[in-house]
């Protein structure tokens, strides 16, 4: 393809920990940015190598968590726009072929992003239906006018301004298999209850009661999960117990600072306390 000169420089960035097996394949997918900004939270594989044979803007940090390490980088950017992508992301041809027409003359002052939809991979068919789909992400947003937040794991980006919706999808090669899927579950649980606890966030019968059945009849029958097959009831029983297990671990730190008096959980640090888990979170749980 013939690269359309960008009337304003994208940056765009990514955070990565021992993502050999897929940040060749995010790459590949993004040789039409202006920049390439990557950060490694001290990989032990072969991420880094793979990354400069792409870029020359390879760092290592230590782990900030998800929004820490987004606003991280986000500064070591050097381009007026930025774009998040994730190491088991990429860009699909129509999406890149929409960001380049939109690049190709002045993007109009109002508009401070772009949002798109993103289509999970997972136990080796696309997932369409439920509530992984379609999974619309804000990622591309102007620097100055777009902030990271959101509560850990789950980052987010607030602009100030219009955000345009475009249409070509964001691909999503998420867990491995199920047991991935359930380790992620586990540790983003520990990480959100974590937060919610320093919060001052307390535990309520109705947490383990209501709020997984919900997400199991919303993502299941309300989204049409059903029409994605096993996978989809797979995707829909996980996220329900995803969601009770978040709520659980809340309970179980308000038992354990009840039950010993003078101690109280580890606070909550980058990651709940854990190496970068090398999938970002997929749709929210």
């Amino acid at each position: 393809m013939d690269r359309r000169p960008h009337s304003e420089r994208i940056s765009v960035c990514i955070i990565a920990f021992n993502e050999e097996d897929n940040i060749r394949r995010c790459l590949r997918s993004l040789t039409w940015a202006d920049e390439i900004v990557v950060v490694d939270s001290h990989s032990t594989d072969g991420t880094r190598e793979i990354a400069r044979q792409y870029t020359d803007k390879v760092h290592e940090h230590k782990w900030l968590g998800y929004i820490g390490q987004k606003k991280l980088i986000k500064g070591l950017a050097a381009g007026p726009w930025i774009m998040f992508v994730d190491a088991d992301e990429e860009v699909s041809d129509e999406l890149r072929d929409e960001i380049e027409d939109w690049f190709s003359r002045p993007v109009p002052s109002e508009i401070a992003g772009f949002e798109f939809p993103r289509l999970v991979r997972y136990l080796d068919r696309w997932i369409r239906h439920g509530e992984w789909y379609p999974d619309v992400k804000l990622r591309l947003f102007r620097k100055d006018r777009g902030e990271c937040g959101g509560t850990e794991p789950h980052d987010r980006v607030f602009v100030e301004g219009q955000v345009r919706r475009l249409r070509g999808r964001l691909y999503h090669y998420t867990y491995a298999g199920i047991q991935d899927q359930l380790a992620t579950l586990d540790r983003f649980a520990r990480i959100s209850a974590q937060h919610r606890f320093a919060a001052g966030r307390r535990f309520r019968l109705t947490d383990v009661l209501i709020h997984p059945l919900y997400r199991f009849v919303r993502g299941y029958f309300l989204k049409l999960g059903f029409l994605d097959g096993l996978p989809g009831l797979i995707i829909a029983v996980n996220v329900a117990f995803g969601t009770f297990l978040k709520y659980a671990k809340l309970w179980e730190m308000e038992h354990t600072a009840t039950a010993a008096p003078g101690e109280s959980p580890a606070a909550p640090t980058a990651g709940g306390g854990t190496p970068l888990p090398h999938r970002p979170a997929a749709p929210s749980s």
